[in-house]
C-alpha cells in the first residue's frame, strides 16, 4: 500500500509523502499530517505478529505507514534496531503484571527504560535517527554550503525536552532549540536538558507556562519567512513519527496481557497533549480488539470536559500539579481525534469536508476561546474513550497505596503521572466488576525524575529511601555537570526568534 499525508484542517487534496510530513512536522495551514488512511490489520495477522519482539513488531507496523520506495525495508529495520539498543530493557516497553497480585489483572506499562527514562524516548530515539537518516541521503556528496539543515524547535513540560535532545544530540546537520517554563518542570528534567554539552543543543528556559511555549513554537512553524531560513523541523508530539512509533506498543502489551489471563483489554493513559493515547486509538483502528481506552487526566482536565460537555475551551489558567507535564491546557494531538470524529459524523465520511469543519472549529478557538460539538459527535467518541480526572491528593494516596499493597515486585513505585493513571484504573475496574478484562495502565516515566512528588508519598514509610530505593546512579550523575542554557524573560516569539538566530550563529548553523 502506497501511504500518503494530508493536513487535518485542509479543504484541499494533499499527497504528501513521508519525508515531507515528518521534516516539516506542521502543515503550511497550521494543521496536523494525518495518514491518507488507517490499514487494517485481519485477525490472522494479529496471530502471526502475537510472538514477534518488539523491533519485530514495530517493522510491521511501520511498514504499513512507510512507502518501502521512500525507505526500503532492510534501511527501516536498521533504524528501527538502532533506535531500541539504547533501551535497558530487552523487552523495550516490558509489562510488570499483576503489581496487586493474581486475579486484580492490574498490569503496569513501563515506558520508561530509554535513556532519558521517559516514554518519549520510544518515539523520540527513532525520530533523531529517521532525521539523520532523511538528511544523510539528501546531502550525500555535497560541499558544506549546499547541504540541507533542520532546525528542530520543541516546547516541553518536562520529558519531552530530554528525549528530543537525547535523541537529536551530535547529528549531523541538525540543531535543537527547546523551550521550557521557568520553574515549571521538576530538577532532574531541567538537569537532563540542560546538562547535554553537544554543540548542536540549546535549551531556552522561558518565563511563562508550557501553553505560552507550544504557542511559540506554533507561531515560529506559521512564520514562512524564518522557516525559509531556518529549515524548522518539529519533535513535539505534533510530529506525525512520534505518533506512529508509539503504536507498536499497544500491540505488544495486548499481546503480553492476553498470554496469560485471554479475555478483553482496556488501556488507561495519562494524558496531557494526546499524542501517548491517540497512538492506542489508531493501534485499535487498525484492528488490535481494545475494549476502551480511558482518558487520565490531572486537575488540568480539558480533555475529560469535553468528553463531558462538548465544549473545548482554552484557559491562561494552569493548575500546577503533582504531575506536571500533564499541566496542558491545549492538548495539540486532539486535533487528529477530531478530524476523525468530524469526517464519520459530520462530513459523510468526506476528507476534504472534515478539513474544513477542523478549519472552522480552531478559527473559533482562536478568536473566541472555545467551540462546541454536538452530541453525536461526543457519542462517536464515547464509542473508543472513557475518562477519568484524578486530584493531586488522590495522586499521592495511589502512590501509597501501591507502594504499600503491590505483590509482583513488592514495594512498587510510582511516578506522578503514572500514578494518575492508576488511580483511573481503580475506579474503572470498580465500575466494570469484570474479572475478565485485563487493565494496562501506562507508565509514563520512572520515579526518580518527580522527587518531591514521591517523596512526599512515601517519606512516612519507615526503611523508604530516595537515595536507595529510586534514584538511578545515571540520573544522579547529573546534579555536577555544568548547566548549559538561556533564558527569555518573556514568553515572546520575537524575543525567542531572535534567541534562536543567534545561537545558530555560535554554533555555526
Amino acid at each position: 500500500m502506497s501511504q500518503t499525508y494530508r493536513s487535518t484542517r485542509s479543504a484541499v487534496k494533499e499527497n504528501k509523502s513521508f519525508e515531507d510530513a515528518i521534516i516539516q512536522g506542521l502543515a503550511s495551514d497550521g494543521g496536523l499530517f494525518i495518514p491518507s488512511e488507517i490499514p487494517k490489520v485481519s485477525s490472522e495477522t494479529l496471530d502471526k505478529w502475537s510472538n514477534l519482539s518488539f523491533q519485530e513488531l514495530a517493522l510491521q507496523i511501520m511498514k504499513l505507514y512507510i512507502s518501502s520506495d521512500e525507505i526500503p525495508e532492510s534501511d527501516l529495520s536498521d533504524l528501527i534496531k538502532r533506535s531500541y539498543s539504547t533501551f535497558r530493557a530487552k523487552d523495550v516497553t516490558p509489562l510488570a503484571e499483576n503489581i496487586t497480585g493474581e486475579g486484580e489483572n492490574l498490569h503496569v506499562l513501563e515506558l520508561f527504560h530509554g535513556p532519558t527514562y521517559a516514554f518519549k524516548d520510544v518515539a523520540l530515539q527513532f525520530v533523531g535517527n529517521l532525521f539523520e537518516y532523511f538528511l544523510q541521503r539528501s546531502n550525500k556528496d555535497l560541499p558544506q554550503e549546499q547541504r540541507k539543515k533542520i532546525t528542530v524547535v520543541g516546547a516541553t513540560s518536562g520529558d519531552t525536552g530530554s528525549a528530543a535532545i537525547y535523541g537529536l544530540r551530535g547529528k549531523k546537520d541538525v540543531s535543537v532549540f527547546i523551550l521550557y517554563p521557568t520553574g515549571r518542570i521538576s530538577p532532574i528534567q531541567e538537569q537532563q536538558m540542560t546538562t547535554v554539552p553537544d554543540k548542536n543543543v540549546q535549551t531556552l528556559s522561558v518565563k511563562g507556562t508550557f501553553d505560552n511555549c507550544q504557542d511559540i513554537v506554533k507561531a515560529i512553524f506559521g512564520d514562512s519567512d524564518f522557516n525559509k531560513r531556518h529549515n524548522v523541523g518539529a519533535v513535539n508530539s505534533i510530529n506525525w513519527a512520534r505518533i506512529l512509533a508509539q503504536i507498536t506498543y499497544y500491540f505488544y502489551a495486548y499481546f503480553q496481557a492476553i498470554k496469560k489471563n485471554p479475555g478483553k483489554v482496556k488501556f488507561v493513559v495519562p494524558s496531557g497533549n494526546f499524542g501517548d493515547i491517540l497512538a492506542g486509538y489508531y493501534a485499535k483502528k487498525m484492528g488490535l480488539p481494545v475494549e476502551r481506552l480511558v482518558i487520565a487526566t490531572n486537575e488540568n482536565d480539558i480533555l475529560d470536559r469535553f468528553l463531558k460537555s462538548g465544549v473545548y475551551e482554552r484557559s491562561d489558567d494552569v493548575a500546577v500539579t503533582l504531575s506536571p507535564a500533564m499541566d496542558i491546557l491545549i492538548s495539540s494531538n486532539f486535533e487528529r481525534l477530531l478530524w476523525y470524529l468530524a469526517r464519520e459524523v459530520l462530513a459523510g465520511g468526506d476528507d476534504l469536508k472534515a478539513g474544513e469543519i477542523l478549519s472552522q472549529w480552531f478559527t473559533e478557538l482562536k478568536t473566541k476561546g472555545k467551540f462546541e460539538v454536538s452530541a453525536s459527535v461526543i457519542n462517536c467518541a464515547l464509542v473508543d474513550f472513557d475518562s477519568e480526572r484524578v486530584s493531586n491528593a488522590e495522586t499521592t494516596a495511589t502512590i501509597k497505596d501501591i507502594y504499600e499493597h503491590s505483590q509482583n515486585p513488592k514495594h512498587y513505585i510510582l511516578d506522578p503521572h503514572t500514578a494518575v493513571g492508576v488511580c483511573a484504573t481503580k475506579r474503572q475496574m470498580t465500575k466494570d466488576n469484570d474479572k475478565s478484562i485485563n487493565y494496562i495502565s501506562l507508565s509514563t516515566a520512572h520515579p526518580a525524575k518527580f522527587a518531591d512528588a514521591v517523596n512526599e508519598a512515601l517519606s512516612s514509610f519507615e526503611g523508604y529511601s530516595f537515595e536507595k530505593d529510586v534514584l538511578p546512579d545515571e540520573l544522579k550523575a547529573l546534579a555536577v555537570l555544568d548547566k548549559k542554557l538561556k533564558y527569555v524573560e518573556k514568553a515572546d516569539v520575537e524575543l525567542v526568534k531572535a534567541a534562536i538566530e543567534e545561537e545558530l550563529v555560535k554554533m555555526g548553523l
